[in-house]
């Protein structure tokens, strides 16, 4: 969907039975389904790959392709005919992803997992969550979206780029646990310190300093606090009338958890409301948490236009921002198929073959 956004002619190839699986699958609310969210600026092709036709027709569009992304477990491209090696042979500059769990090589290379399994491995689960409690669920998939997304885009296009002055591809292996693994940053500094990782809920980010972390309102809402610069945390205390705590902003320890206590003390006094007016004026890192139907129609996110409306179904609008290319949303998601006589088309079958691949159930 990033490529699409940014005007590339992205073909979603789906089998011929019943196609993409979140299209039925996943989370549906009312009339909007996960699949709406993820596939604007797409075209639909349904291709039989077990099939010579379907591999020669998804052959003869690979030849004139940039990039292929594919998410099947390894080799499994090999089998149809269709992987790298097979593509580079007759289109050299192709960059060719490939997004699994856990990678092209490994004792784990040909385990099914899901989001939760990479967060597990990668030893990020575990850092997630309150002390003392069991690991928390994030509803936002981490390794989905950090590896199977925003790292295969970086890769892909830095073969792209190579490609357009080399002439020459590359394949991009790309491992959803590699990329959640590559970026735990602070456990893996406190492993490489002490020889494990703090545990759950007392690392300097997940609330062990006093200056980071969410705290309860009067109301029940809560307020996020990361004031960690001193100048963030001396106009914290400042703003709170708290001088004394002013070179506490690092306590850990015993002394965090008791600074900690006279924060959660002050913040319990007001309500949400009430804290966000006072710290609107107050430059000092605490902000409101709010819930998703509040972000959505926060001040600065609708100044940023981070919400549009494509086909009817509103969403997440890009998030990036470039000079002389605003976000055009050409058409919303496409129905299984949908474009399959017009892609075809425009790679030159004619009007027969089209209906003959249709007849043989191809498409």
């Amino acid at each position: 969907m990033h490529l699409g956004d940014l005007g590339a002619d992205v073909i979603k190839i789906e089998d011929t039975g019943g196609g993409d699986y979140a299209r039925t699958a996943g989370a549906v609310h009312g009339k909007t389904s996960y699949f709406e969210l993820v596939n604007r600026n797409k075209r639909s092709l349904t291709l039989d790959l077990k099939q010579s036709a379907g591999v020669e027709a998804f052959m003869r569009l690979a030849a004139n392709a940039d990039v292929i992304v594919e998410g099947f477990r390894p080799g499994v491209v090999d089998k149809l005919g269709v992987g790298y090696q097979a593509v580079a042979a007759i289109n050299p500059r192709i960059v060719y992803c490939a997004i699994t769990g856990y990678g092209q090589d490994g004792p784990y290379r040909d385990r099914a997992g899901h989001d939760l399994n990479y967060l597990a491995y990668s030893g990020l689960l575990d850092q997630i969550g309150v002390a003392g409690s069991a690991p928390a669920i994030p509803n936002f998939q981490i390794g989905d979206l950090l590896g199977g997304s925003l790292s295969a885009l970086i890769g892909l296009l830095a073969g792209v780029v190579d490609a357009r002055t080399s002439g020459r591809g590359r394949y991009v292996d790309v491992s959803m646990t590699d990329a959640v693994f590559a970026h735990t940053l602070f456990p893996l500094l406190a492993v490489l310190d002490r020889g494990h990782a703090v545990p759950r809920g007392e690392d300097l980010l997940s609330g062990g300093m006093p200056s980071y972390g969410v705290y309860a309102t009067s109301d029940g809402r809560h307020l996020a606090v990361s004031a960690m610069e001193p100048k963030f945390w001396q106009t914290l205390c400042d703003t709170l009338d708290r001088p004394d705590l002013r070179p506490c902003a690092f306590a850990t320890g015993a002394e965090g958890q008791r600074i900690r206590g006279e924060l959660e003390a002050i913040f319990a006094r007001r309500s949400l409301a009430e804290w966000t007016a006072v710290f609107d004026g107050a430059d000092c890192c605490v902000a409101p948490v709010l819930r998703l139907e509040e972000s959505v129609d926060n001040a600065q996110l609708r100044a940023r236009e981070m919400i549009v409306e494509v086909a009817g179904v509103k969403q997440f609008a890009p998030p990036f921002k470039i000079s002389e290319h605003p976000f055009v949303a050409r058409h919303g998601a496409p129905g299984a198929g949908e474009h399959s006589a017009e892609i075809l088309g425009e790679a030159g079958f004619s009007a027969g073959e089209i209906a003959t691949l249709r007849a043989q159930q191809v498409i």
